[in-house]
């Protein structure tokens, strides 16, 4: 392949991804699903993990994957400050949306 057109080819090809990536949608975006989720499941707390670190458990949830809901089970996590509050899943007109959790 002559200089030139591969020159002319990483162009097209990089103003084809800087066109992608400007419409594309931003990662803090709301995505909305029309079927509410199953209701939560029961999981029994494990022991707290020994160690110097104060830990706090963080229940399971169910995380929407494109097509499903998937159980993401609780875990312990190094409490950094303040209270866990649970992520949730907020009904909205335009279905439902994940709410992170959060520490406040």
């Amino acid at each position: 392949m002559r200089p030139v057109n591969l020159a002319r080819r990483l162009l097209l090809v990089g103003a084809f991804a800087s066109a992608v990536a400007a419409h594309a949608a931003p990662a803090d975006a709301d995505v909305f699903v029309r079927i509410g989720p199953p209701a939560p499941r029961y999981e029994p707390i494990p022991p707290v993990p020994a160690g110097p670190h104060r830990w706090i458990w963080t229940p399971g949830y169910w995380r929407w994957d494109g097509a499903r809901y998937i159980w993401a089970p609780g875990r312990y996590v190094w409490r950094e400050h303040g209270d866990w509050r649970p992520g949730y899943w907020d009904h909205r007109p335009g279905g439902w949306v994940w709410v992170e959790g959060r520490w406040r």
